[in-house]
């Protein structure tokens, strides 16, 4: 699926094409549309590149208390807490 966004659509916007793009997978994250792992794999970004398009949005992870529960019981699992 392509998308068309007109030329003077991202000259008023002041966004270019990759910054755009950027924008668009993390508004789909933070909607929780899509994880972690498929915005890297779109957007070629490792995990501290993620994070810190991020950290430069003001934008935290999508991790609650059920995921700390299971990351603490994986880490008593492997003998590490």
């Amino acid at each position: 699926m392509s998308i068309f966004i007109p030329e003077e659509i991202l000259k008023a916007a002041e966004v270019s094409e990759d910054e755009l793009k950027i924008d668009l997978a993390l508004i789909l994250y933070k909607k929780n549309k899509i994880s972690s792992g498929q915005v890297r794999a779109w957007l070629g970004l490792t995990v501290l590149e993620f994070q810190h398009e991020l950290a430069k949005r003001d934008l935290c992870l999508n991790y609650d208390v059920e995921e700390l529960n299971q990351d603490v019981q994986t880490l008593k699992t492997l003998g590490l807490l």
